[in-house]
């Protein structure tokens, strides 16, 4: 196991503004840090030169104390997975999973021990003789990561793993994926654009935009405090409603915004005049549509909760204070000072 550190690090590339703009940041030992944005923030160059795939123009990489910055990835303890698993066709699981080791020269004996362990972590023991196109997507990541796994790895460094797969593999590997590194215990730094991945499966999430980091702190930190409106609007589904008010942009979560008449006078809350647009039924879950003056804005409810309300016409809404976040109107930077 190791910590892994990026000191003030930089990517050029030409003459375009940097892809990674004096990043510094920590996964601790141990620990699942996600780095969440949109495609483009510079989560997989950041990732790639951590990995030693790619030189940074300046800073460095710190891996269990040990500056890496020049060393090749083979120096580094490290494994990575990457989108398109990059299996042999022509091996068997069995055989894909041994090619590190032979490259390494390790010994047979310790190769089937190491094998035999990781294919029984990952639930592979049935289908060692098989070949990738035999696999489904969800066992071909879990091949990819046994490959990875049996070289002992200080640290894993993993870009979209699960991009391939459809939505109801993806949820089944999100969970075996969190499983496993929960009992190896190995330090996980876990790239993806998609915001449930992030929430649902990492320690922290290190949120990245235009290649600066934008907030770095828990699942519940990043989505209740949010540092910025960029980090208030990428996070959440729908995404954090903002109204402006004089220089001020108001923001609050959609599940937070509920009939004025449900809010007790003596709790403070903030009140506004909401015209609902549409509604839209999710099962669990309804959506209301509308906008209050200008902005456009979402409320979310139980399914099951009565509303008395009409398309088209104003309704008082409101949200309790202590939900209330504001931000500044021309840098969207954070305040936390009520208005």
């Amino acid at each position: 196991m190791a910590s892994v550190e990026v000191r003030e690090i930089v990517k050029q590339f030409g003459e375009n503004a940097p892809a990674v703009d004096h990043i510094s940041l920590t996964a601790q030992d141990g620990e699942f840090l996600v780095l969440l944005g949109p495609s483009g923030c510079g989560k997989t160059t950041l990732l790639r030169m951590i990995g030693g795939l790619e030189p940074p123009t300046s800073g460095d990489v710190v891996i269990g104390n040990h500056v890496v910055t020049h060393l090749p990835p083979r120096a580094r303890r490290i494994a990575m997975v990457f989108q398109s698993y990059a299996l042999y066709p022509h091996m068997s699981v069995h055989d894909n999973i041994a090619f590190p080791l032979r490259a390494q020269g390790t010994p047979k004996a310790e190769q089937e021990k190491r094998i035999n362990w990781a294919a029984s972590i990952l639930g592979l023991d049935g289908l060692m003789k098989r070949k990738p196109r035999q696999l489904s997507g969800g066992q071909r990541q879990r091949v990819a990561l046994a490959r990875a796994l049996v070289r002992e790895p200080s640290v894993f460094l993993l870009d979209e793993p699960l991009s391939n797969l459809d939505a109801q593999r993806r949820a089944s590997a999100r969970d075996e994926l969190q499983q496993f590194q929960r009992s190896i215990g190995t330090t996980t730094i876990y790239v993806t654009h998609d915001q449930v991945e992030a929430m649902g499966m990492g320690d922290r999430i290190a949120v990245l935009n235009l290649g600066t980091v934008r907030q770095i702190g828990t699942p519940q930190e990043i989505y209740d405090d949010p540092a910025d409106t960029f980090v208030a609007t990428f996070l959440g589904s729908p995404p954090m409603n903002l109204v402006e008010r004089g220089t001020m942009l108001h923001g609050f979560r959609p599940e937070h915004f509920s009939p004025a008449a449900w809010h007790d006078a003596a709790n403070p809350f903030e009140r506004f005049s909401f015209v609902p647009h549409r509604e839209e039924y999710l099962g669990a879950e309804r959506l209301i549509y509308g906008e209050v003056g200008d902005e456009k804005v979402v409320a979310r409810f139980p399914a099951t909760t009565q509303l008395d309300f009409s398309i088209g016409h104003p309704v008082e809404f409101g949200v309790a204070t202590r939900h209330m976040r504001y931000f500044d109107a021309e840098s969207g930077v954070r305040s936390y000072e009520t208005p």
